[in-house]
């Protein structure tokens, strides 16, 4: 592909995460070779039949640059999802920066629930319940592995 713009004027350490069950924080750092006017847009596609859509909650550093986003109502699609983080200077052609991402494997689970503990006496041992975390995506209850850790006190 041919990069039009500035070399190293594109951002840099993109990365997005999924956070309770519908939230994501995408986050970047500004290219080392942009110039101080730079400004950077953030558009993404979350599979080929919707539309792209742009941020609507930037964060900004100290200059009022953008340096990340924050989506919410995201559901995740077993597709991967496009992203797009263009820039605009008034000395210069930034240069932008995409990818692909699996939304799945950038989610954050949320603990299970209604996790129960029924400890009989003498030495029976005791009975853990739990349900499935909360998520937007996954349908097979089998997909989680679970890790108990017991500390006696």
């Amino acid at each position: 592909p041919v990069f039009v713009g500035t070399n190293g004027s594109a951002i840099v350490n993109f990365s997005c995460v999924i956070y309770n069950i519908s939230f994501m924080n995408c986050t970047w750092q500004a290219g080392k070779n942009a110039p101080g006017d730079t400004q950077y847009f953030l558009y993404w596609q979350n599979s080929r039949d919707d539309k792209e859509m742009e941020c609507e909650l930037y964060f900004k550093d100290e200059n009022g640059r953008n340096i990340g986003c924050r989506f919410q109502n995201v559901t995740i699609n077993s597709e991967k999802a496009y992203f797009l983080v263009n820039g605009s200077s008034k000395d210069s052609l930034i240069q932008f920066h995409d990818e692909y991402i699996q939304l799945y494997k950038i989610e954050i689970l949320t603990p299970p629930l209604n996790v129960t503990a029924n400890c009989a006496g003498d030495s029976a041992g005791c009975v853990i319940t739990w349900q499935p975390p909360l998520t937007s995506h996954v349908e097979n209850i089998r997909c989680f592995q679970y890790e108990i850790s017991i500390q006696n006190k």
